[in-house]
């Protein structure tokens, strides 16, 4: 049995992995429309749901990031608008130690990824309560679609 001893060597190599740390997650902004009540409770529910989804990150202060997931549904029956949700998810993360190229795709991805299934909470209950069956919505697959917003801007440059 060996045991490695803690030298500053692997102290450095250690921290060089860097940190990750969720501090919170709030609601930042929310809004839940019915603008053709109570006529759309009478008309037969086919409905078209319409997701719109962005983030974006702020730095703070000494590694730590506010990332802001914005989602939009649109729910339509026929050429109505049957209600609308706003939702901006947001949350607060300490990130240090790593390279910018990592904490950029870290602000992209990971986090957005912690903070949707919190925004789809928000939106499920908000149907409901708005007299609606629950909407769940679909798991959003965040590498993806950082993979090819860096491949379009490749592509522009």
């Amino acid at each position: 049995m060996s045991t490695d001893a803690i030298t500053p060597e692997n102290e450095t190599a250690e921290r060089k992995q860097g940190q990750f740390a969720i501090q919170k997650i709030y609601v930042k902004d929310l809004s839940f429309e019915t603008p053709n009540s109570p006529q759309v409770f009478q008309i037969q529910w086919q409905p078209l749901v319409n997701m719109d989804l962005a983030s974006s990150a702020t730095k703070l202060e000494n590694g730590y990031y506010e990332v802001v997931l914005s989602i939009t549904i649109t729910v339509t029956v026929e050429t109505q608008t049957v209600y609308l949700v706003e939702v901006q998810q947001a949350g607060i993360f300490m990130l240090s130690e790593m390279p910018q190229e990592i904490i950029g795709r870290m602000l992209a991805t990971v986090c957005p990824n912690i903070l949707f299934p919190f925004a789809r909470e928000v939106v499920s209950d908000l149907a409901t309560r708005g007299g609606f069956p629950q909407l769940i919505l679909a798991p959003v697959n965040f590498d993806a679609l950082y993979l090819q917003q860096q491949t379009k801007q490749q592509t522009i440059q």
